[in-house]
């Protein structure tokens, strides 16, 4: 049985300060709450409607209702299991080969999208402006289907970190150079931004070099991309161009 304390607890969770001022996040679904664990994320709770599944998690599983899961999930339909993470602490930025930032990214599904491409593409750090959407957000954690607890994620003065990082800085934006036909280095920073209105003015006056993503449809008239696929675009090309260069 679910206490009422203890939902006043995980339902807290869903907000950015009590996560901050307990130092935990919330995973929901058997695949996903696996994934984080085998990865090394510290489990403090299991909450499951099939405590079988979880013959790993030892005496941090409780098994509950249908019903009382639904009271403290954030999904629509609830998916068997919630799970309390403990928030890692943030490591240093190793500034090793190429750095993805992130500048006022909104979007929890892009985000989370986003971070999933970190851990495809190998990069090893993903440095967020402050406002950049909280990587614990519920949306964020289900989004990145494990890849949270292989990415190095931290959230930092962005404008400050460019420049002292002594790196090459590229920022991403529809007028800038091809990128297909652009020189990239195997060590960088490449920067996107909010979703409407792309990089600050801060941020791209740091830059060094900006590249854009050519459209090739006939009419030419589509907007822009949605910034989790042009961010997919832009690793696959800098880790392609990087690694001949």
């Amino acid at each position: 049985m679910v206490s009422k304390s203890e939902i006043k607890l995980i339902t807290g969770l869903h907000q950015k300060k009590y996560r901050n001022r307990h130092g935990m996040f919330v995973a929901e679904g058997i695949k996903v709450i696996t994934e984080l664990y085998d990865a090394g994320m510290k489990l403090r709770e299991l909450f499951t409607t099939e405590a079988d599944r979880f013959s790993f998690a030892g005496s941090l599983v409780r098994e509950i209702s249908g019903d009382e899961l639904k009271k403290v999930s954030q999904l629509k339909t609830p998916n068997k299991a919630l799970a309390l993470f403990e928030i890692p602490k943030e490591k240093e930025i190793r500034n090793s080969g190429l750095v993805l930032a992130l500048d006022d990214i909104r979007d929890p599904g892009n985000l989370g999208t986003i971070i999933r491409l970190c851990d495809w593409f190998g990069i090893e750090d993903l440095v967020c402006s402050a406002t950049t959407v909280d990587c614990y957000n519920g949306k964020v954690v289900q989004a990145t289907m494990g890849s949270l607890a292989r990415v190095n994620i931290v959230y930092t003065d962005l404008q400050a970190f460019i420049g002292e990082s002594g790196l090459p800085v590229f920022i991403a934006d529809m007028d800038g150079e091809n990128v297909f036909e652009t020189a990239l280095p195997q060590k960088g920073i490449l920067v996107m931004g909010n979703e409407a209105n792309g990089i600050s003015g801060e941020i791209r006056s740091l830059a060094d070099g900006v590249v854009s993503i050519p459209r090739f449809g006939r009419i030419q008239e589509t907007e822009s991309l949605n910034v989790a696929t042009a961010t997919a675009i832009l690793l696959s090309e800098f880790r392609r161009r990087g690694s001949s260069s």
